[in-house]
């Protein structure tokens, strides 16, 4: 008999809702984005954006239940995001899980959201274990050790900034507005290394730092004002990216050689960086027995198809939740 898992997804600024058969197969899966709007702030305002999560949730779940012909009453178990995330907007997915699961008496599951971002690699590659996740994004630089299926052991993280809210921070030094990753991406592609930024240093072998770097970059921007001299954007969005990234592909080399995974998968949204995706294609040339995943583009962003995914594994783990617990804006991975 197939199984049948409905998903939402609110943890920050997307309104999402999917409907998965059989752990892997996707019947329908529904983004509201909310890009447009926080772009006019240049940033995710909170309060606008769990107010927007009220007024589209009821939308996307009626229009991803239509897109998978399939009724409500035929779900197996509802899956949310309980956290990370902005409090207000994981609010709303919950409140709208709890309720569905209470209307129609079906089992609900809580999903911790990166376990969705490393999950939504299953949609096109079969995951072995142990298994190695590189997850980068806005809120989140982590790499993530799985010896088995829902297992999580974070063996290093960022000390200060996540490497999407660097780019974002960098992006607005030159002027490039929000988002910042997929511009400077862009821009980075027509720059030369006519500048040099120093490599922040870390205490521990496997974490990131990367607010020292955006500082770099903005004191780099004022002394070339100072002196007078060219700034050519370009060469400051290549040079900024060429030494972020080395942070990411220098720490899972690292972690490959100590760890020894069977599989590399990246996720998260800046998995969708066209440089990554190179230098993550290089590293595993070194090593032929690892199986490197790196997750089409629309996998990197966030949706209710890879919370979908998670939840698929989680109810053959029988991982079932009563109703009385709550968003978790600063939820672990690690615990449950």
């Amino acid at each position: 008999m197939s199984k049948y898992i409905l998903a939402l997804e609110s943890s920050c600024d997307e309104t999402a809702c999917a409907i998965i058969k059989d752990n892997t197969e996707i019947l329908s899966n529904v983004v509201s984005s909310q890009i447009n709007v926080h772009k006019l702030y240049g940033g995710v305002v909170p309060e606008v954006a769990s107010r927007i999560h009220i007024e589209n949730i009821s939308l996307v779940i009626e229009e991803a239940l239509k897109e998978a012909n399939i009724d409500i009453k035929d779900i197996d178990a509802i899956g949310i995001t309980q956290g990370p995330g902005l409090i207000g907007s994981l609010h709303v997915g919950v409140q709208a899980a709890k309720t569905i699961a209470w209307l129609y008496n079906k089992p609900i599951i809580p999903i911790h959201h990166i376990a969705g971002h490393i999950y939504a690699n299953s949609f096109v590659d079969t995951l072995e274990f142990p298994l190695l996740a590189l997850v980068v994004s806005g809120g989140h630089t982590e790499l993530v050790m799985m010896e088995e299926d829902y297992e999580f052991e974070v063996i290093g993280t960022t000390q200060d900034d996540a490497i999407g809210e660097a780019y974002d921070k960098v992006a607005r030094l030159l002027g490039l507005g929000y988002p910042g990753g997929p511009a400077i991406d862009n821009l980075a592609k027509s720059g030369k290394a006519n500048y040099k930024l120093p490599i922040p240093k870390v205490d521990k072998p496997y974490d990131f730092s990367f607010s020292g770097l955006k500082s770099a970059v903005m004191q780099l921007i004022n002394r070339l004002k100072k002196n007078n001299e060219e700034i050519i954007d370009a060469d400051i969005a290549y040079i900024f990216q060429e030494t972020a990234l080395s942070l990411l592909v220098n720490n899972t080399k690292k972690a490959l050689n100590d760890f020894k995974p069977k599989h590399l998968v990246l996720a998260g949204g800046v998995a969708a960086n066209s440089r990554l995706r190179e230098l993550m294609q290089e590293l595993i040339k070194d090593y032929p027995d690892i199986k490197l995943t790196i997750p089409p583009l629309w996998c990197c962003t966030d949706n209710a198809a890879m919370i979908g995914a998670a939840t698929s594994i989680a109810y053959d783990k029988k991982m079932f939740k009563d109703l009385d617990f709550s968003a978790r804006p600063s939820m672990d991975i690690e615990m449950r």
